[in-house]
């Protein structure tokens, strides 16, 4: 299965189960920045609740897919993630249960919708995605491809984007190191 159809089987079925969802990531990264190639599709989810987990099962049955209940219900009891697999292509599909942290509360309401594949998906605005690459790259110790993915989406989106909301996050988030090398960095397309 290409990338492209198993996002767009994921998608209607979140929409069919009334899951509420936004694409986070790399694929998000790349429609907004510098286009790459990743074999995983984040997706942050809000509302998953347990009697939708059924539906996802039913759905992302193996030999064509793994995806692990108990994960899945682990996932929900300690808002983390589960994986859903392709066996066919090895693509993988992370799911990350919504917290209660104002920035991905924030990021979650100000989602926007997108065409992607001819589907239309719920993705994080250029500047929740910038923030969620440097937030990525202080995590990691200073990932070179977060900072990058972030500087990329800056430099092609710059004439939109609300820098006092990012500035606001910045300084809650404590991304300034991150914030001041993207800065010196960025080339932005004016």
């Amino acid at each position: 299965m290409l990338q492209q159809q198993l996002l767009t089987t994921v998608v209607q079925t979140l929409v069919t189960a009334n899951i509420e969802y936004v694409l986070t990531g790399s694929i998000v990264s790349s429609l907004l920045g510098e286009p790459r190639s990743t074999h995983d599709i984040d997706i942050l989810v809000v509302a998953l609740k347990e009697e939708s987990i059924k539906k996802l099962i039913e759905t992302f049955q193996q030999p064509n897919y793994y995806l692990d209940e108990e994960s899945i219900v682990d996932a929900l009891q300690h808002k983390s993630m589960f994986n859903l697999i392709d066996i066919q292509s090895g693509y993988k599909v992370d799911f990350w249960i919504l917290t209660d942290d104002a920035f991905d509360v924030s990021r979650f309401s100000r989602r926007m919708q997108k065409k992607i594949y001819d589907t239309n998906v719920f993705i994080t605005t250029s500047e929740d995605t910038i923030i969620a690459k440097l937030r990525w790259a202080k995590l990691s110790g200073g990932s070179t491809q977060q900072l990058k993915d972030a500087t990329r989406i800056f430099e092609v989106q710059y004439q939109k984007l609300d820098i006092q909301y990012l500035e606001l996050w910045i300084t809650t988030l404590e991304l300034h190191n991150e914030w001041n090398h993207l800065l010196k960095s960025a080339k932005p397309i004016t």
